[in-house]
């Protein structure tokens, strides 16, 4: 399934940098920005076709990124999945690295150039998990709700700059870090693989299907266009009802 273009958006003159942007949602995110006429950097651990390949657990690249950037969007994650008593403290920590420290910085990085044009877009993919909780998650949603509140902090201080700081909450996404989950989800629940999208994925959700990245991509459109302006501080749920429980 694919999303047809239906925000009228002219980024001409414009650089957008997209963290995590090789695969799932960020090179949904890319594609869209470009086809948009922005000038896209994608960061991401794997080398692909013009891709910048920076390790964001290692928070020195960071200041080695462009930071004449007028969208940026956090994207970047990783996931594991494990009971609490269980769970290795390198990978929590790791996760909030990745997470919630190289957005921070990121931020930091791009926002002088924002604040000097007067104009700057800042979209963090955060998740349903951002708002609220599922077990054996336990480093993934401590890292999605400090990411909501470092975009809401954002919002406040880039307001009388023209920058606005958004949140997008997914529930589940099609995408290669949901694709790993599934057998995690499998082994730690004790069900087949087959039974998990159903009985864990889209248990909550009263939309039965997993979202595609480029639904996610053209809400990223939307509040980057001028009826956006407006929206700032907000985390804007794409989860098929899942959070209306």
């Amino acid at each position: 399934m694919t999303t047809a273009h239906v925000v009228d958006l002219d980024l001409e003159g414009k650089t957008a940098l997209v963290t995590g942007g090789g695969s799932g949602i960020g090179r949904a995110c890319a594609q869209r920005l470009a086809a948009a006429g922005a000038r896209v950097v994608v960061v991401d651990l794997n080398p692909g076709a013009d891709t910048v390949v920076a390790d964001l657990s290692d928070l020195s690249t960071i200041a080695g990124l462009p930071a004449e950037v007028d969208i940026l969007v956090n994207n970047a994650g990783l996931q594991v999945v494990s009971p609490l008593t269980e769970f290795p403290d390198e990978k929590f920590a790791l996760i909030q690295r990745v997470m919630v420290e190289a957005p921070y910085r990121l931020i930091k990085h791009v926002l002088p150039h924002m604040y000097a044009r007067g104009w700057g877009r800042i979209v963090n993919i955060s998740s349903v998990h951002g708002l609220i909780a599922s077990p054996y998650k336990s480093a993934y949603v401590t890292a999605k709700h400090g990411l909501e509140g470092l975009s809401k902090v954002t919002a406040l201080e880039g307001a009388e700059h023209g920058v606005t700081s958004n949140c997008i909450c997914p529930a589940f996404v099609r995408t290669p870090l949901v694709d790993k989950q599934i057998a995690d989800q499998a082994e730690i629940n004790g069900i087949g693989e087959d039974e998990v999208v159903e009985k864990i994925m889209l248990q909550r959700a009263a939309i039965k299907r997993l979202i595609e990245p480029a639904e996610v991509a053209e809400l990223l459109a939307y509040l980057c266009a001028p009826p956006a302006a407006l929206i700032t501080g907000s985390s804007i749920t794409i989860d098929g009802g899942w959070t209306a429980h």
